[in-house]
Parts: C-alpha cells; sequence; structure tokens
C-alpha cells in the first residue's frame, strides 16, 4: 500500500469506511473487531475509528486466517506476538542508535560483555553477543 509522503504504517488515516474496502471485511466486523480487542483502530477527538495502514494489513491476516478456520482467540494470540516481536525490534533499533551514538562521542571507550558467571569479554563490531550476556559501556577516566 503506497503511503502519502511524511505518513508512517502507524498513523491512523483511514476512516472506517475505507478500512472495510481495503481489507475486504464489513464495517460491522470491524466495529466487532475493535470491541473484542482483535485490531484496536486509532480515535479521532469525536470519537470516529481511524485505521493504519498496519491495521489494514492485520484486518487483512484476520480475514485470510479467518477463512481457513482458525479461531480468533488464536488470531489474537498472533496479532500479540506480532505486535511484540515490533516493540520489541523498535527497542532494539532504539538501543542500537544509543550505543552507536554512545561510541561516537566517547571515542576511547570499549564495549564489553559479561557474561552470568562474571566473565568479560571485549566486543568488537563483529563480535557477536549470546543471549544472557549483559553489554556494558566502559570508558577509563581521565
Amino acid at each position: 500500500m503506497q503511503l502519502p509522503e511524511g505518513v508512517t504504517e502507524t498513523d491512523p488515516i483511514f476512516p472506517i469506511a475505507a478500512a472495510s474496502e481495503l481489507s475486504g471485511l464489513h464495517p460491522q466486523t470491524l466495529r466487532q473487531y475493535d470491541r473484542t480487542g482483535l485490531v484496536i483502530p486509532g480515535r479521532t477527538r469525536g470519537g470516529s475509528r481511524r485505521y493504519s495502514a498496519r491495521d489494514i494489513a492485520q484486518l487483512r491476516e484476520v480475514a485470510a486466517l479467518s477463512a481457513e478456520g482458525v479461531p480468533l482467540a488464536v488470531i489474537q494470540r498472533m496479532l500479540d506476538l506480532e505486535n511484540e516481536v515490533q516493540e520489541l525490534r523498535h527497542d532494539i533499533r532504539a538501543l542500537t542508535n544509543e550505543l552507536r551514538a554512545e561510541r561516537e562521542t566517547r571515542p576511547g571507550a570499549r564495549v564489553f560483555a559479561t557474561n552470568a558467571a562474571g566473565g568479560v569479554v571485549t566486543l568488537t563490531g563483529t563480535t557477536r553477543v549470546r543471549r544472557q550476556t549483559d553489554i556494558v559501556l566502559y570508558s577509563p577516566r581521565r
């Protein structure tokens, strides 16, 4: 779906009639999904529903899965997990940017990883960090 310039996939811009047409679902179905918490659109100050491009994609996914006989409770869990993954990806990007900015402002700083046993490993640009490792930015005091 082509969005206007400056509009992101999470910006609530589509009224219910447009969302209905784009998703192929009846407006009453969209209202029901909103009431049950399956796909919750944004709201205007007046209370009108506004759907984002991401909401439309989720509605299409719900329609396809429902047509295949997947129960709505299972679809809800899938959407919850997808939303959690999106949030985690956002957090990873933010932390990566923060670490990059920190490295740029502290050229002498080094990054270490510590494991649960307390072992310390200096990280280079290509070192992969295991899951249960804490990352610490260390900058010697001068």
